[in-house]
């Protein structure tokens, strides 16, 4: 079964791509562009790094400047990167069987609720999974037996997600990103770990 993960370079991401490899999907590493700021090349290195197959999907613009809009009016991020990521997953349900992202339980964003899943499978006949099941701490350990990480403060060289380009565009137009956007460490993937 074909099945698209949503891929931006990190740990959670990077999870479930194993996850799924390991119970015989046939694995491709999504990651989106909408053509602000390439910010597919850390996704693009892990992918290379862990071996999956990866493919950066280049969406409309116009999906970028309504949730800059929205985070614009709402002077954070929360409803403009959720309307990007319904609109991503939307697109890429129309090619692969299974949508898969490295959601948390404890994240806020980007993330679908349980109707709008289930809304997606029935429309779109089509299997969603993520790691709302699963905490980060859990993520956290797994991830650091398997992956080679590097963890430092999220910018646009290290991330792959789709807040990256909506820095970018903010930036270019002269808002204060720094206020919009609560700082937070991301965990990108070098590759695996080298057993000892």
């Amino acid at each position: 079964m074909k099945a698209a993960v949503l891929y931006s370079g990190g740990k959670d991401s990077s999870l479930m791509a194993v996850l799924l490899d390991k119970f015989g999907y046939d694995v491709e590493l999504i990651t989106v562009n909408f053509g602000i700021f390439n910010s597919s090349l850390p996704a693009q290195k892990a992918a290379e790094n862990l071996g999956f197959k990866h493919r950066v999907l280049s969406l409309d613009k116009q999906i970028l400047l309504d949730a800059v809009d929205m985070i614009v009016r709402d002077n954070f991020p929360n409803n403009g990167i959720n309307h990007i990521h319904h609109e991503v997953i939307e697109h890429v349900a129309c090619d692969y069987d299974v949508i898969a992202d490295g959601t948390r339980r404890e994240d806020r964003i980007p993330k679908l609720t349980m109707s709008e899943i289930q809304s997606l499978e029935d429309r779109m006949n089509v299997q969603y999974l993520n790691l709302s099941g699963i905490g980060y701490k859990t993520v956290n350990d797994i991830s650091s037996e398997i992956f080679e990480l590097e963890k430092r403060e999220s910018d646009i060289h290290n991330s792959s997600d789709y807040e990256m380009e909506v820095r970018t565009y903010l930036k270019e137009h002269g808002h204060d990103i720094e206020n919009i956007f609560p700082q937070h460490i991301q965990s990108k993937v070098i590759g695996w770990r080298k057993n000892e």
